[in-house]
C-alpha cells in the first residue's frame, strides 16, 4: 500500500482586523487551487509543536512590500515579552527552535495592507516554487 504525505501549510490571521485577516480571506482560493495540500487555519494559542518539526506558515508581515520567503526565524524581530499576552509567532518559533522542537520554518509572507488577487498570485507563485 503506497501512503503518500500531504503537505500542510498552517493559516495565521486575525479575521477582525482587515489588514491581518488577508491570508485567511485567500484560504479558499489556496484550497481550490492547491488540493493536495492541507491548509490548516491555526490559532496562535494551539500547541504549535504539535504540527511536526518542520512547519510551513502563511502569516501577514508587517514592514514587507510583497510576498517573501522567511526561513530564517533568528531574522525575525520579536516584540518584549512582559506577560503571555505578549508572546508572538517570532518569539515561539524561536522558543520551539531553542528547546528542539522544529528542525525547519518556512513562512510566506503577505505584506499588511496587500489586496488579497495580489496576494493570492504572488503566494501561488511562492508555493509553487517551494514546494515538493
Amino acid at each position: 500500500m503506497d501512503i503518500k504525505i500531504k503537505n500542510k501549510i498552517l493559516i495565521f490571521g486575525n479575521p477582525l482586523l482587515r489588514e491581518d485577516g488577508i491570508p485567511l480571506r485567500i484560504l479558499p482560493r489556496l484550497r481550490e487551487r492547491f488540493p493536495d495540500i492541507e491548509f490548516k487555519e491555526f490559532d496562535p494559542n494551539e500547541e504549535l509543536e504539535a504540527e511536526g518539526r518542520n512547519i510551513r506558515i502563511i502569516d501577514t508581515v508587517q514592514g514587507i512590500k510583497k510576498v517573501t520567503l522567511i526561513n530564517d526565524i533568528e531574522a525575525i524581530k520579536s516584540a518584549t515579552v512582559y506577560t503571555m499576552h505578549d508572546f508572538d509567532l517570532g518569539y515561539s518559533l524561536k522558543l520551539l527552535k531553542k528547546l528542539h522542537y522544529l528542525d525547519s520554518v518556512v513562512i510566506f509572507g503577505v505584506p499588511m495592507g496587500m489586496r488579497e488577487n495580489e496576494a493570492f498570485r504572488q503566494l501561488e507563485a511562492m508555493i509553487i516554487a517551494n514546494l515538493p
